[in-house]
């Protein structure tokens, strides 16, 4: 929609209504739009992607900003509509929908070459990593059962997951991965077991991959 430097635009802040946090708000010509993506400098390439995605592969409203240290995303809102407009898909939504396929792709692989059997002691080691972890809304085997069954890119009510959240639970898929194969090649071509998501989030989940502790497991 817009591509913006910082001096076109006013950024303020208000109350949620149903949380205890302020939410950033950007105004444009009496338009208001809520921050969905926060990028750093050298992240141009992928900070454009997810807003040309939005605008127009999704049909979403969005202005990108422009900052010397930064690039933003803002979806545009009716502030009383803020209850219940998440204003697209945040960063941290992206890296759960993503953790979310590379697991029911691993589900689906033992399952196919290792037999019902090993799926069912996989789910037990995958739901005691979450007991032990004390992953929010995520504590049982039916925790792992829900997760490969659901579909992350269309269901709203994913878990509330943190972005340390992700990481610990893609190491703990991987070394459970590599010990039910034998080997890590399950965790190779990560894009092509992510074809389901748009462009812009694909790419916005592997550049944080790449740039994080797992981009040696991950690949």
């Amino acid at each position: 929609m817009f591509i913006l430097k910082r001096q076109d635009v006013e950024i303020s802040s208000i109350q949620h209504p149903k949380r205890d946090q302020q939410v950033p708000i950007l105004h444009y010509q009496g338009q208001t739009f809520r921050l969905i993506s926060l990028f750093k400098a050298n992240q141009e390439e992928e900070a454009r992607a997810l807003w040309r995605d939005l605008t127009d592969n999704r049909g979403k409203a969005c202005v990108l900003l422009e900052e010397p240290d930064r690039f933003s995303i803002w979806g545009k809102i009716r502030l009383e509509q803020l209850d219940g407009d998440t204003g697209g898909h945040g960063k941290t939504d992206i890296l759960i929908q993503a953790s979310i396929l590379l697991l029911q792709a691993v589900h689906l692989d033992i399952e196919e070459f290792l037999g019902a059997r090993q799926l069912t002691l996989f789910e037990k080691d995958m739901g005691e990593v979450f007991r032990q972890q004390k992953f929010p809304e995520a504590s049982s085997p039916e925790s792992v059962k829900h997760l490969v069954t659901i579909d992350p890119l269309e269901d709203t009510k994913l878990p509330a997951w943190q972005e340390n959240h992700v990481t610990t639970f893609l190491q703990e898929l991987h070394k459970l991965g590599k010990t039910y194969f034998g080997n890590a090649n399950f965790a190779n071509k990560v894009a092509d077991r992510l074809q389901d998501m748009a462009e812009g989030e694909r790419s916005l989940f592997i550049s944080w991959l790449n740039q994080s502790s797992l981009n040696k497991l991950w690949q």
